[in-house]
Order: C-alpha cells, then structure tokens, then sequence
C-alpha cells in the first residue's frame, strides 16, 4: 500500500520533469535560430578545453593570483588618492599667507571634515566598518562566525572611510595596515563564495597583502658598512630599552582600554556614539588637529602618547599599528640618543670601539613597543622586512622578547582588549601561571541543567522541547531502564535476520506515530568530555577544534554539556581571579 500523499508526489515530480522539458526544448530553438551556430559550437568547445587544461593545476591558485591583484589595484588607488589629498591640504595651508586665523581653520577644518564624512559615509552603509577589523578577524579564526564583519558592502564602506582617514595624515596620525588585512579578508571571503567550489578560508587573505610602508626607513635610515655594528656589552642597553617599552606599552594598553571603555558608558560621549557618531569624529578631530598645528604641543612625544589613546576612540575605519610602530621608534630613538650621550667615544670591548648607533635603537624600539602592544614577536621580522637591516638583529630579538614578557605578564593585547570592551564572543587566554588554575576541572564549570531527547520521543515531543528552548543541541540518549530489553531486541533481530521474510509485513507507521530514533538521523558525538578534563585541555580543545559545544559524559552517561559561554567564565573567575584587596 502506497504512503499517504504519493498521488500529490508524483504529480508534482511529473509537473517538474514537463518544466525541465520544456526548458530544454525552448533553448535548443532559441540556440537554432542565433547566427553562426557551428562557429559557437566551437567556440564554446575551445573554452571548455581551455578551461579544463588551466584548472587542471587546481582553481586555488588563480583564486589567489585574483586575491592579489585587486587588493595590489586597491591599495594603489587608495595611495594614488591619499597622496593627491594630503598635498592640497599642504598647498591650502601654505597659500593662506601668514594669517594665524586662516592657517589655522585649514590646518583644522580638513581633517574634521574627512573624518566626519569617513565615519559617516562608513556607518551609514553598515554599522560594522569602524576599527581596524582585527579583532573581529581573531573571533572568526576561532570558530565564531560574524557574517556582517565579511560582507562585501562592508568592504566599499571601509576603503571610501579608510581613504578619508590617510587623507587627514599627522592630524591623527592613524594606519592602514590592520584595516587592510581585514578588507583583503572580505574579499576572499566573497571570492570563495563565488567559486564553483567554495574552499576559500578566511585566513587565505591576509597572507602576502601587508601594505608596504617606508616611515621607518625615512625616519631613520639605517645603513651599516659592518657586520656586526654592535658589541655584547651593548645588549645591555637594548634589554634596558625593551623593559622600558614593556612599562610604556602596559600603560599605554591599560589607559586606551579604559578610555575606550569609558567613552562608552559616559552620559555625553555615549549618546554621541550612538546617534551622532560623525560629530563625535569631528570634535575629537577637532582637538587634535588644534594640538597638531604646527609649533604646538602635539610636536612632543608625550602629547603622541595620549592623543594616539584618544584617536583611538573614533568610530570610523582606522589601523592602529603603524602609529605604534613609529612611537616606538621614537622612544628608541630618545633611549639611542642618551646611550650616545654617554658614550660618545662608543663602547670599548676587547680593545675595539663599537660606536654608538641611534638609528639602531630606533629600530629596536619600532620592534619592542609594537611587539608588546600587539603582543606578538613577528614584529622583529617586520623590522627588518621594512628597513633591510638585519644585522641587528640579535639586540633587536632581545628587546623584543624582553618588552613581550612584561607586557605579557601584566596586560592582554590592543585586540584582545578591544575584543573585551566589544564584548565579542572570544575566549580568554589562561595567562595565570599559578598552579591552582591547572587543578579546575571541567565538573565544576560545567552546564548541569539541559534537556536530553530519549530516541523513543515522539515528534511532538521534540518540537515542544525545541520550541521551548534555545540550546542550539540537544543529546539524544537511550533511557537507562530499556537498555536490557533493547539488547534483546537487538539480539533478536539479529537472530531472525537469517530467517525467511515473512509474507504479510506490517505497514510503515505514519509520521505523526514515528519517533526520534526512527524518523531521524543523528551526528554521531565524535568529541566528549570528562568531568575531570582540566581548564587548560578544554580551552585547548575549543581553540584547536574550533568547537562551540562540548558534553560531558561519565561511564556513557551525559551528566553536563560545556559551551563558550561557560569556559569563558571559568576562565575569568577561576583561573584568573581577581585580587584581593
């Protein structure tokens, strides 16, 4: 006997073959009445034999040879552009004459007006274009997933807002590197959708598409006829500026995380944030560029400090990188000068003289300091990439691994506290080094109240279960009292499979009478849980595997399931506890 609805079915399916007929029929008449149609035909076998023999390699590497050149096309224009503009804000200010009034309204009113355009112009497309990108591309490459971070719109919004934001130049002194990784990862998300074959990661695109950038090198040019144009004794005083760029970085990262949290919960700046954020970029570049004018305040380097904090602040598409990169350079520079202040014969060693470099403390100091805030050592290598020194490069490794271990020890990263303050679903790094942290199981921290579904659950069941709930999973279990009698059954079945079929079968139930076990297929729990795997093999796991939820069996029975949300609050109130007062 036929199931209930067949007739419809078969019906609809015959409806669907007549359609696909159809189709077929009304484009063979139309490709018999184009012109030149042996002609097309070979055309079109030349391009399929074409397209065969170039995708014979793979299609990845045309992906990327795409990835590259429009973000290469991209960043030229953006320069191209960038440079036109900064040089007519220098012509407006040189052609106002000497009227302090004149200079200093087109010292001022060039940059609030391409900041309030860029945060408004990039807002008002998609509310997610603000920032570098950077810590939303570190929540992604751990699992979260932030469409509206990728999208393609996103992507004209923060070139058009990242071009106004290089435009107003030392006014906020502001970068490009970060927001360019993230706009080279939206587009090989968006070319990875587009291909035939989506296997496009997102971690695809920031490879090979750092921007060049020569402020070091025309700040400081460095170019040794030596070897080696330092002495160990002078490694001394590079481990000295690295521990000074470690204390200087720690201030740095605890003041901008509490601005950047404070602004948000202000009465004044959190209303402007929320309904007028290009006001708010005006003012703030307001400020600035009064401080910024020339033979102001904004020349020294202790005014950078808390204005870099301060631009920092601003709603709109902007790196943060480079600007540490070149305060970095000038503590270095500051620390290279009073080395050679103090030794102005240079360093003696084994009867030889090392003479005293600044330029190499500068470039220690780039390295070091935005190592630390960034927490990262590959700024070393960064370093050495922009200037093409590297024969310093053991005293520049050592200030840098110097600067990281305090920074470290004390303070998260720039992103990891911007990823704080957005409260983006990121999980914590376990930096207690205290013995206590290894001894937090997972039974302390994990979710003990959930529904589990048995297989015998009725569909009505199910639906009322999943309606009423939000758990993205449920675990189906076998219920504890029914394990022997389905054994049997199991046994049974096995047994009288070599029997011959009998005649009358019985008929399929409906769907309304079949339940979970029969009607449903399962994903099979390839990753559990103990109650006594440690914090640290949990987040391990999370990192690793990219897991969203994880159970908790014991002895094949789940007593508890751990997600995100849990372990990161283990992580914060167990393994990093805080202080006592």
């Amino acid at each position: 006997m036929a199931p209930e609805g067949a007739p419809e079915a078969c019906q609809e399916k015959a409806k669907m073959l007549d359609e696909e007929a159809a189709r077929r029929l009304r484009h063979q008449l139309e490709e018999s009445w184009r012109p030149w149609p042996k002609a097309r035909r070979k055309v079109r076998g030349c391009l399929a034999c074409l397209k065969r023999q170039l995708f014979r390699v793979g299609d990845d590497w045309y992906f990327l040879f795409a990835l590259g050149t429009i973000m290469a096309l991209v960043s030229f224009a953006m320069d191209f552009t960038v440079a036109k503009m900064s040089s007519a804000h220098r012509w407006l200010y040189q052609e106002v004459g000497d009227y302090v009034v004149l200079k200093f309204l087109s010292w001022t009113m060039y940059p609030i007006a391409l900041s309030a355009f860029s945060t408004g112009f990039a807002h008002s497309i998609t509310p997610h274009s603000g920032g570098s990108g950077i810590p939303e591309l570190k929540t992604i490459l751990t699992g979260v997933m932030l469409e509206e971070y990728l999208a393609i719109e996103n992507f004209g919004a923060k070139v058009v807002g990242l071009t106004c934001t290089l435009a107003c130049g030392s006014t906020l002194f502001l970068g490009k590197v970060g927001p360019f990784v993230h706009l080279s990862s939206m587009l090989a998300a968006y070319l990875g959708k587009a291909r035939t074959t989506v296997s496009g990661e997102y971690e695809v695109g920031p490879r090979g598409v750092q921007p060049g950038n020569a402020t070091i090198m025309a700040l400081f040019k460095t170019s040794f006829k030596i070897d080696l144009p330092f002495d160990l004794p002078e490694t001394f005083f590079f481990m000295i500026l690295g521990a000074i760029c470690g204390v200087v970085s720690c201030a740095y990262l605890f003041c901008q995380r509490w601005l950047l949290g404070y602004v948000r919960i202000n009465p004044f700046t959190s209303k402007l944030l929320a309904t007028e954020k290009p006001f708010y970029s005006a003012l703030v570049a307001l400020l600035l560029a009064s401080i910024t004018l020339p033979l102001s305040l904004g020349q020294f380097m202790a005014s950078k400090f808390w204005m870099l904090i301060l631009a920092t602040t601003m709603p709109m598409p902007a790196g943060y990188f480079m600007p540490v990169f070149v305060y970095g350079a000038a503590i270095g520079r500051l620390v290279g000068e009073v080395v050679a202040l103090l030794f102005p014969d240079g360093i003696w060693s084994e009867g030889l003289v090392s003479p005293i470099t600044p330029g190499a403390y500068a470039l220690a100091g780039a390295a070091a300091f935005s190592g630390s805030v960034t927490h990262s050592l590959s700024t070393a290598l960064l370093a050495f990439e922009m200037t093409g020194q590297i024969a310093h490069i053991l005293p520049v490794i050592l200030a840098v691994l110097v600067a990281n271990a305090i920074a470290q020890k004390s303070q998260p990263s720039f992103y990891d506290g911007t990823i704080i303050v957005k409260k983006l679903p990121y999980l914590p790094r376990i930096r207690s080094r205290h013995i206590g942290s290894y001894q937090v199981t997972t039974q302390e921290f994990m979710k003990t109240h959930f529904l589990t579904l048995p297989k015998d659950a009725s569909f009505q069941d199910v639906l009322r279960v999943v309606t009423s709930t939000e758990d993205p999973e449920y675990p189906v279990v076998d219920g504890a009292g029914k394990r022997r009698s389905q054994l049997i059954q199991f046994l049974q079945t096995h047994e009288e499979a070599s029997l011959p079929p009998k005649e009358d079968q019985e008929q399929p139930p409906s769907r309304q009478e079949m339940t979970l076990g029969e009607g449903c297929t399962f994903s099979p729990v390839t990753l559990q849980l103990s109650p006594w795997t440690s914090l640290h093999q949990a987040h391990n796991l999370f990192e690793l595997l990219n897991l969203q939820w994880a159970f908790v069996t014991q002895l094949g029975k789940v007593v508890g399931v751990v997600s995100r949300t849990e372990l990161r609050k283990a992580i914060e109130g167990l393994a990093n506890p805080k202080p006592t007062k």
